[in-house]
């Protein structure tokens, strides 16, 4: 059966049980229909209590188009924890409408080891992307009519940095001209689209601890330059109350559940390769308060998503990761080692030999943080036992717990994840010294080359001439101090998508540094790397539809 099958026929239960096996009162529930509900977290315990929860941060190798499987190895592997008999929460990020509709398609996990309701969850849910998407365009629209009203502040309409947002990939919207038709249409100037999960709001909304520091934060966004160079803010404009008032009951995190009744909260989506790449602070932190073991993932590889966790929302939050899983499989593996993806199927020894460099190389740096991490084979029908075996015994060899999980399968509250789940329990009981991979004081191209030479394995950085300009300024207006976010191709450790399995000699380029003055971080835009994504030849959408009963056709 396909994924979406397989939920269509799960046996899902009323949203309230899973909250009451939660520790979630009736109270703190907002239902949206039978199977959904918002947690008002601020409800759940006195204020000052302090979470407790274990964290376990799932991350992978670099993701081919062979596909990972790293959601579904963290619902399978929360449900195995569950199986075992500890108190687990799940803290995931919302699927954006571009991948779903693009070239990914869902993001539940998949098989027997995925997040209910699967087709609700992949596109409207809540309606969370939307208040974001909204909160972000109102705020340009506010912008261009204070332009247009007299300009007190002096905004140079050409050197507004903040873009108008839509969740779906579009490259025709990249760089639009607005304001065309005369006086009474506004200000004529080129502006553009971001994507809703590579905005400032979506960053800062995933970040802010309760609703006061949202509005704080989206105060302290920076929005362009006046004519004499100095920053504009939220704060100044004076509407950052209106954009919180947008956002007021999307802040709250959603509760869902797994095939095997596993709770879980999904709350918040950025991208990790150019945004940061983690599910919202407020729900990680609301898991930790209710469960003994939160298990969480961030997007893409560990050079993108992990790094960004630990240098950037662990900074923000009390969320270090007490272990960390990464995810591997013979299939990727090989595909680094040098196999074409049609060719996958067919064993060959020498690609997977050579593959493994990727995968060390993610070990190796999240060793870096002060955690020696559990790598987790995902098991796929295509894997043969040689393989499976010979890759275990190699891990062994350098030093790395690993174990197999089949919980495509075998999920699901089954026995695929029994391994997965007790080599984590043994990490969990570890010491873990953990530790940033810079200090904050490191001047920011500093941070840049830290990252590019300890995580990528890059020789040097080159800064283009417009990052070297907008260095200056960073540092002119005191921003110096704040982390880095890369946006890089998530295909490979350098910015070139077709440099696979672990690339040594190379120059990481940096054409521009943006920041991120409410979220709190640098942008780093590496290579080619678009902050509005475009669709593939053949995109996801078209396969899909709804039949004559309403219910979702081809959603996978």
């Amino acid at each position: 059966m396909s994924d979406l099958e397989i939920a269509r026929n799960a046996l899902i239960r009323p949203i309230e049980d899973i909250a009451d096996a939660a520790g979630i009162p009736p109270e703190a529930l907002e239902h949206y229909g039978k199977y959904k509900a918002k947690v008002d977290s601020a409800g759940l315990r006195p204020p000052g209590s302090k979470a407790s929860g274990q964290v376990v941060l799932v991350t992978a190798m670099s993701p081919t188009p062979a596909g990972e499987g790293k959601s579904t190895c963290t619902v399978g592997l929360a449900d195995s924890l569950a199986r075992a008999g500890k108190r687990v929460m799940i803290a995931l990020r919302e699927p954006s409408l571009g991948p779903v509709f693009g070239m990914k398609g869902g993001a539940t996990g998949g098989g027997y080891s995925q997040v209910l309701p699967m087709d609700d969850i992949n596109l409207h849910f809540t309606g969370d992307f939307h208040a974001i998407t909204s909160a972000n365009n109102a705020l340009m629209a506010l912008v261009d009519n204070h332009i247009h009203q007299g300009n007190a502040l002096g905004i140079d309409p050409r050197r507004i940095t903040f873009k108008r947002v839509l969740d779906v990939n579009d490259r025709a919207l990249r760089e639009v001209v607005i304001g065309l038709g005369g006086p009474a249409n506004g200000i004529p100037r080129q502006d553009g689209f971001d994507i809703t999960v590579a905005s400032e709001v979506m960053a800062v909304f995933c970040l802010a601890e309760d609703l006061p520091d949202l509005r704080e934060r989206l105060g302290g966004m920076t929005i362009g330059y006046t004519y004499d160079r100095q920053p504009v803010t939220v704060g100044q404009l004076g509407v950052e109350g209106a954009l919180t008032l947008l956002l007021k009951d999307a802040i709250k995190p959603n509760l869902v559940q797994t095939i095997a009744g596993t709770p879980a909260l999904v709350h918040g989506g950025p991208f990790a390769n150019i945004a940061h790449g983690c599910n919202s602070v407020i729900a990680t932190k609301t898991a930790r308060r209710l469960a003994d073991i939160v298990v969480t993932e961030a997007g893409f590889g560990a050079d993108l998503g992990a790094e960004k966790f630990m240098d950037i929302k662990a900074r923000a939050a009390d969320v270090a990761p007490s272990a960390v899983v990464v995810v591997a499989t013979i299939r990727a593996i090989k595909m680094h080692g040098g196999v074409a993806k049609s060719d996958l199927a067919r064993p060959d020894p020498d690609a997977l030999h050579d593959g493994t460099a990727n995968l060390l190389r993610h070990v190796r740096n999240v060793e870096k943080f002060g955690i020696r991490p559990v790598v987790a084979i995902n098991r796929f029908a295509t894997d043969t036992k040689e393989e499976l075996d010979w890759l275990l015994h190699w891990c062994a060899g350098e030093g790395i717990d690993a174990a197999v999980a089949d919980v495509w399968g075998r999920g699901g509250g089954g026995p695929g994840g029994d391994d997965l789940a007790a080599a984590v329990l043994r990490a969990l009981e570890r010491e873990v010294e953990f530790t940033h991979l810079y200090p904050l004081e490191l001047p920011v191209e500093e941070k840049i080359r830290v990252i590019a030479q300890e995580i990528y394995g890059a020789d040097g950085v080159e800064l283009s001439s417009q990052a070297l300009r907008r260095l200056g300024e960073l540092t002119a207006n005191g921003w110096g101090h704040l982390p880095v976010c890369m946006a890089k191709t998530q295909y490979s450790f350098s910015d070139d998508p077709a440099l696979l399995g672990a690339p040594k000699g190379f120059t990481l380029h940096v054409r521009d540094l943006i920041p991120k003055t409410g979220a709190g971080f640098i942008v780093a835009l590496t290579g080619a790397v678009m902050t509005m994504p475009g669709l593939p030849k053949e995109p996801a959408a078209g396969k899909m539809d709804v039949d004559a009963d309403g219910n979702t056709v081809g959603l996978s």
